[in-house]
């Protein structure tokens, strides 16, 4: 493996950016394999100073990563594409990749692909399969990986959520108890993972791999975990599921169909468990426990609330 790689999503705030740092890290490593560069792929208002600081040559093309034209330019003369950015973004990076004659491309997808419910599963099956055809039509290395709900800062859009609200309610609302199994994962295993499945193409190229957290937890031991770190004692205030289905449909017949919360309302109570021992096996995947992760997310919430 050698050549150049390409990288969208590297000035995240969550596991690309940490991604790029786990690069930095193995400098000698990464330039050794990817001896013609490293291209990052960021929007106009990125905020590029860790890569333009960074020890790396990253050498950065700025655009939309959704713009199929933007990215043959980018991609010309690439080996290998880790698309970190979204899984919205994907059908437009892999027509670009078959373009260009990529030879391995790695997508970050999601295990929302696993939803039994239409709205949250099926585009993400459609993209996943559309990816799929390309890449074996075009005899390109593909591998997927599924990450969890991500969490570990505040710009996860998911746990932050749940900090505020434990921190700013005295009841914190939930459906049938909050009984029901999650999995997430911390956004600095997932830059860890990302590497090691870049570097370990034998083991990887060609497969699909769960990205999940340490041991699942039930939401309402998250609750109090988060409340424990807050120095507050959580009290729950729990809805059957009947009712609080009922009231998302009422909402949505009063609003016209512009607010629809019945399918996140049907989500709030699916277990999303998934086992990611495959990428254990395959690139020693080992990623820390909620109660570990959660410290951290929580200190910086603390921080900004005083600072």
């Amino acid at each position: 493996m050698s050549g150049i790689l390409a990288i969208t999503g590297a000035t995240g705030k969550k596991s690309g950016g940490y991604f790029a740092r786990v690069l930095c890290e193995h400098k000698g490593e990464v330039e050794a394999v990817f001896d013609g560069g490293i291209r990052a792929i960021v929007r106009e208002a990125s905020d590029t100073s860790f890569l333009d600081a960074a020890p790396l040559n990253f050498e950065k093309h700025a655009s939309s990563a959704g713009d199929v034209s933007f990215l043959r330019d980018a991609f010309r003369g690439v080996d290998t594409v880790l698309h970190i950015a979204g899984i919205y973004w994907s059908k437009a990076i892999v027509r670009a990749a078959a373009d260009c004659h990529v030879r391995r491309l790695i997508v970050v997808h999601t295990t929302g692909v696993y939803s039994k419910y239409k709205q949250a599963g099926e585009e993400y099956r459609q993209i996943d399969e559309f990816v799929t055809r390309v890449c074996r039509e075009e005899n390109i290395a593909l591998t997927i990986l599924r990450p969890t709900m991500i969490y570990g800062n505040s710009s996860d859009s998911n746990v932050i959520k749940f900090i505020k609200m434990v921190d700013k309610l005295p009841l914190v609302p939930v459906v049938n108890g909050a009984r029901y199994e999650l999995q997430p994962v911390h956004y600095k295993d997932l830059g860890k993972a990302y590497y090691q499945v870049l570097m370990n193409e034998k083991m990887t190229a060609g497969y699909e791999f769960n990205l999940s957290g340490g041991r699942p937890i039930e939401l309402r031991g998250m609750l109090s975990l988060i409340g424990a770190e807050l120095g507050k004692k959580v009290r729950f205030i729990s809805l059957p599921f009947f009712l609080a289905y009922f009231g998302a449909w009422v909402v949505y017949l009063l609003t016209i169909g512009r607010m629809d919360y019945r399918e996140k309302v049907q989500r709030l109570c699916e277990p999303r468990v998934f086992s990611h021992a495959e990428a254990t096996e395959a690139f020693g995947y080992a990623p820390m426990n909620f109660e570990v992760g959660i410290v951290e997310e929580v200190r910086a919430y603390l921080k900004g609330n005083t600072a």
